[in-house]
């Protein structure tokens, strides 16, 4: 018999009592109750890890993407497929400078753009370390564009080196490391293909799982305008550019097919007049991929959180048939409905609240232990965001709402005459 703490009010007493029965049972039967909670402790695990584990694969995916630049859309050379004002199909539509100043000129909508030549026959030499990297011409715009930052120290291309087409690089990381080792490469000399170029910046290391020519710690960065005097290059081997807003994209590539078209006479409706690679469709596409992946993880780690509350659901049932003479007993003396429906219901909740903490107290420690392995390069590292665990929090809801309200109903509404007769 239990006695009421002075001052304790009804409500207290009946949550006093259901922990205390609570706890009670758990003396009882240690195991039966060990395995109730380790099922909804191991469904807690499968759902925060898995939903982690695909959201850090994700965000790496998607860090590794952006390497390349955020919104990027490179134009590169195309052929003519279509006759045109009598010119025949099949003729070759290469660019130059010149077009990429009209295009900047003519619409509006592009926020920066940048013309780029590339040659990967130059040999760069520095003492007797001889490489053969891409030697790339741009405008002080394709650093921002192409997201290519310099380490501290140094700096990337800037607007007089294009004026006044300064034999300056900028080297890509590894590049860097490999002629110049541990010393500091800034403000030192590198010959290109013979002629001297002063190193002005170092690219800050970035993960990068695409490009067109080679990666940008490969390359070499020297102004367009000095490509284009010093070795004599006259057409582009492409263009890049940003639009102002995502929103943009169709309307700037309409329009530049457009302006091309009337100044090299095509058919603006001829697609393959034009070769473009807009990194926005694989955003889109990479999107709707990792939505559906992160939605079969939480759905493969449903299933085992849900057998997990069906086991506790059975085990209530039994509970409820074992406690059958003393529902009787309690329904005899005054007790309503409510108070054996909330007394049954309360007991699930405990067991559910119990396997959920130690759920996630597990998977803070796999997280925070999978964190310190070196795989992040590759699927990236697990992280228990705001999301996974509002949706594991309420999956857990929804699964001790069901496992509990349905054997606390039977018990409620059983007949205490029946119950004593047990």
């Amino acid at each position: 018999m239990h006695f009421a703490p002075e001052g304790a009010t009804t409500k207290d007493m009946n949550l006093l009592n259901t922990l205390l029965e609570f706890g009670r049972d758990l003396r009882a039967q240690k195991l039966r109750t060990f395995l109730t909670i380790f099922g909804i402790t191991w469904g807690t695990v499968a759902v925060i890890v898995l939903l982690a584990f695909g959201t850090g694969f994700k965000r790496q995916t998607m860090v590794n993407m952006h390497g390349i630049g955020d919104q990027v859309v490179i134009v590169f050379p195309g052929r003519t497929t279509k006759v045109f004002e009598g010119l025949p199909d099949g003729r070759p539509i290469r660019y130059t400078e010149d077009d990429v100043r009209m295009l900047a000129r003519e619409i509006p909508q592009i926020k920066a753009i940048s013309a780029e030549y590339t040659n990967g026959s130059f040999p760069a030499r520095r003492g007797d370390k001889i490489e053969l990297p891409a030697t790339t011409g741009v405008y002080p715009s394709y650093g921002e564009i192409r997201n290519i930052f310099a380490q501290p120290g140094g700096r990337f291309l800037n607007d007089l080196d294009q004026q006044l087409r300064r034999r300056v690089v900028f080297l890509g990381d590894s590049v860097a490391r490999r002629l110049f080792a541990a010393e500091s490469p800034v403000g030192q000399y590198v010959m290109i293909s013979q002629v001297p170029f002063q190193v002005i910046g170092v690219m800050q290391h970035k993960t990068q799982n695409s490009s067109y020519n080679s990666r940008d710690q490969d390359r070499m960065f020297i102004p367009a305008s000095t490509f284009s005097s010093v070795f004599g290059a006259k057409k582009l081997s492409n263009f890049i550019y940003q639009t102002r807003s995502p929103l943009h994209a169709e309307t700037v590539k309409q329009q530049m097919y457009e302006v091309l078209g009337r100044r090299y006479r095509f058919n603006p409706a001829d697609k393959d007049a034009l070769q473009i690679w807009d990194t926005t469709e694989f955003d889109k596409m990479m999107f709707y991929f990792f939505l559906a992946f992160n939605i079969f993880l939480g759905v493969i780690g449903s299933f085992t959180l849900t057998v997990g509350g069906i086991g506790v659901a059975n085990i209530m049932y039994v509970v409820v048939r074992e406690r059958t003479r003393e529902i009787g007993i309690k329904r005899s003396v005054g007790a309503h409905r409510r108070h054996i429906l909330w007394q049954f219901f309360a007991e699930t909740l405990f067991i559910v609240a119990i396997g959920a903490v130690l759920g996630f107290l597990i998977s803070y420690g796999i997280v925070k232990l999978l964190g310190l392995l070196p795989i992040e390069d590759f699927v990236g590292e697990p992280v228990i965001s705001p999301i996974v665990t509002m949706a594991t929090m309420t999956l857990l809801a929804v699964i001790a709402l069901f496992a509990g309200f349905f054997p606390a109903r039977r018990a409620a509404n059983l007949d205490p005459v029946e119950c004593l007769r047990t």
